[in-house]
């Protein structure tokens, strides 16, 4: 349950900033922000995959750029759901899951353990010294 809320707040940070940032994506309420990442984040977690996995091949042809209109239809599919939460046009909801992403992937690189689950880092992990001696190459041997 942790794990979620974290996912939750991440993704929660990051519409706030598109909405403040992308002139078409705006609410009315709080709770219609809450409920709009919430959305957004059962869309990414089971719609998202299929729509990743359908579109493949114009994934691979476009270089992976593709994925950028996908992440802009969740977004755009959130918006007709939600009441009180309002993306303008197709355009506004396409720079709105870019600034989510980016938001989200900054974000997420301080909560990820090396297993790919979301944990929370509070310290570094140590650097180990390592004990030994240089061998230096004998300059009579060089050409």
């Amino acid at each position: 349950m942790r794990h979620f809320l974290i996912r939750w707040f991440i993704t929660t940070i990051g519409v706030v900033v598109a909405a403040s940032v992308v002139s078409g994506i705006r609410y009315d309420v709080v709770s219609s922000l809450l409920l709009a990442a919430l959305l957004l984040g059962i869309l990414n977690a089971f719609v998202r995959p299929i729509l990743l996995l359908l579109s493949a091949p114009l994934i691979l042809l476009t270089l992976g750029l593709f994925i950028l209109v996908i992440n802009g239809l969740m977004l755009w599919w959130v918006q007709g759901l939600v009441p009180g939460f309002y993306v303008d046009s197709y355009r506004s909801a396409f720079w709105g899951a870019i600034i989510i992403s980016l938001i989200s992937w900054c974000l997420s690189a301080f909560f990820r353990d090396s297993h790919g689950h979301v944990q929370v880092l509070n310290h570094h992990p140590r650097v180990k010294r390592v004990s030994g001696r240089v061998i230096e190459p004998d300059e009579r041997r060089l050409p």
